[in-house]
């Protein structure tokens, strides 16, 4: 019976034995396979989109802001109202000008008479006499300007008075010499350039005082706005932003070892956490961004140092609730 009992427990743990001998060969495989199995890689990246800058080309004050930070806009639309007395005030001396050329032309067609010709004879005078009190003005401007004294803006304003004037005394001069010389037909030419010229005059400051009202650039949302009404702004200062939310992509930064298969055309899924949602993409621009990106080796043999690239990806259709610095996740 003993010897019975005996053989029994033995082969019990040689049973015992063989189950855990295969156990740890399971768990050894298991490992094995675990450590050598391929590591999935994270890359990370974020949404970008097309941000527009509203501004103007000329200085003024914001009279009038018909939007705010999170309104939807059309392409068209109103978005500010500046106001510029100088181009107004422009604009009315281009027109009298215009008239005063305009009138020229008229006396051309029908002659000069005497007082006419002293009449003329007085302008360019009197131009002429602005003309020098505007160079010597500018004189002075330059000079304050080249020790630091006045900002360039105040020189380049005294430069362009003196120009003004120069201007008009050699229109005042052509006007003086041609009610001296007479309506001939190249007076007449001449009077009928000067018209050209001073309508050409006007349109350009009515250009420009077209550039008061600032429309949007694209349909999109207005996102930040830098200025608020009351505020002065100069020639080409932002004044709000517009997101153009069609026009969104993608940017990776990708080390190059991970770079396979990843080809312009290429279709990568991104996971957006903010959506909740996996979404396709399709890559259009790969970059090299240049040794300050790269990737330094950590062993002096064995390995080698790496460049990053720049992937960017486009979603393949229009995801709602899109916006830009959202996280997007992509694994390889």
């Amino acid at each position: 019976m003993a010897t019975t009992t005996s053989k029994t427990v033995r082969k019990n743990n040689m049973l015992l034995a063989f189950i855990l001998l295969i156990a740890a060969l399971l768990l050894i495989a298991f490992a094995g396979w675990w450590l050598l199995k391929p590591k999935v890689e994270i890359l990370q990246g974020q949404v970008e989109a097309t941000e527009l800058k509203v501004s103007g080309k000329v200085p003024g004050r914001i009279l009038e802001l018909r939007v705010k930070e999170g309104d939807s806009v059309r392409q068209g639309d109103t978005l500010v109202i500046l106001d510029s007395p100088e181009i107004t005030a422009k604009l009315e001396q281009a027109q009298a000008v215009a008239k005063a050329a305009q009138a020229q032309d008229t006396k051309a067609d029908k002659g000069a008479r005497k007082e006419q010709i002293a009449t003329a004879y007085a302008m360019w005078k009197k131009a002429q006499t602005g003309t020098n009190i505007a160079r010597k003005s500018y004189s002075r401007m330059q000079d304050l300007h080249n020790q630091g004294v006045i900002s360039a803006q105040k020189r380049d304003e005294a430069e362009a008075n003196y120009l003004a004037m120069k201007a008009t005394e050699q229109a005042a001069l052509s006007q003086y010499q041609m009610a001296k010389n007479g309506t001939q037909k190249e007076d007449k030419k001449a009077a009928q350039a000067l018209v050209d010229q001073a309508q050409g005059a006007v349109d350009e400051v009515k250009a420009y005082l077209s550039e008061t009202i600032l429309l949007a650039p694209a349909d999109g949302e207005v996102t930040e706005i830098f200025a608020r009404p009351g505020e002065l702004v100069g020639t080409g200062a932002p004044i709000l932003q517009v997101l153009n939310k069609k026009d969104n992509w993608v940017v990776l930064n990708v080390r190059e070892d991970l770079l396979q298969e990843m080809t312009v055309g290429k279709i990568l899924y991104g996971y957006i956490p903010a959506l909740n949602k996996e979404i396709p993409m399709t890559i259009f621009s790969l970059k090299d961004m240049g040794t300050y990106a790269s990737w330094k080796a950590t062993k002096t043999t064995g390995q080698y140092d790496l460049k990053t690239f720049e992937v960017k990806a486009r979603p393949n259709q229009a995801e709602d609730g899109l916006y830009p610095g959202m996280s997007v996740i992509v694994k390889r």
